[in-house]
Order: C-alpha cells, then sequence, then structure tokens
C-alpha cells in the first residue's frame, strides 16, 4: 500500500515541503504563540484577582451574619467559618481586624491573597469601602 502510494507521487514529481515553506510556517506558528502566551498569563492573573474578590465578598457577608448574632464583629476566620463563610482553597484569608470605638467593633478589615498568583497581589475588603481593593488593610484601622 504504502509503495503504491510512493510510486504514484514519484510519477507525478511530488517531491514534499521544500524548506522555505517549513520555515514559513513555523514562523507563523511563532508569531500566534507570541501574541496568545501573555493573553492567556494575564487572563489566569485576572482569575485569581477575581477569586480572591469573591472570596472577601463571602467572608464580608459571614462578618455582617456574625455581627447579626453577637452584636460585634468576628477576630477569627473560624467565627466565619461557623456562620457559613466558606474558603476557596487557594485563598490566604488573614483574620478580620475590628476597627474599635469604645467597646464596641464598629467596622472590620478583611485581607486575603491568592496562593498560586507569584506577585502575591494581596487586597483587603474594608466595611466602610464596601468593595475589595488592592493591598493590605490600612495600618491605622478602619
Amino acid at each position: 500500500m504504502i509503495s503504491k502510494i510512493m510510486k504514484r507521487a514519484q510519477v507525478r514529481g511530488e517531491g514534499g515541503f521544500t524548506l522555505i515553506e517549513l520555515l514559513v510556517v513555523i514562523i507563523i506558528i511563532a508569531i500566534l504563540a507570541a501574541i496568545a502566551i501573555p493573553m492567556y498569563l494575564s487572563q489566569r492573573q485576572k482569575g485569581w484577582r477575581a477569586n480572591v474578590q469573591s472570596d472577601l465578598r463571602n467572608a464580608a457577608v459571614a462578618e455582617e451574619s456574625y455581627f447579626t448574632d453577637n452584636s460585634s464583629y468576628a477576630a477569627a476566620v473560624v467565627d466565619l467559618e461557623n456562620q457559613g463563610y466558606n474558603n476557596s482553597g487557594s485563598i490566604t484569608m488573614l483574620a478580620p481586624v475590628a476597627g474599635d470605638t469604645g467597646d464596641l467593633a464598629t467596622s472590620y478589615c478583611l485581607e486575603a491573597s491568592h496562593d498560586s498568583d507569584p506577585g502575591g497581589t494581596q487586597m483587603h475588603f474594608l466595611s466602610s469601602e464596601g468593595n475589595p481593593a488592592d493591598g493590605a488593610c490600612p495600618a491605622a484601622g478602619p
């Protein structure tokens, strides 16, 4: 079978691809890869960032639920987990930092970062802001 195909190719004068044709194809593939790889890495980073934001929002809901039950904000992630917060495994969540006014904590700040992010992007959720933001919690408290 193969010998018949080879004989037919020799009769027709088909010799295959030239070196120039192969080099052009390889260059085109390299250009496409040079465009696609950075875009892929950027999308991964956006995914990690969205994962951290989602976890911070979920922890904030648990924090508010804890406040409703206990009239103060939680001081540990374990307390948030008891309120239904589920850490997504690849997120490092720091203990909530409560802002105190007298004896009653009136606000809180949550910090989180993604374990897979090589840049170590850290985000925080400050109760007075209401949205996740870049960086650690403010040093002076909320």
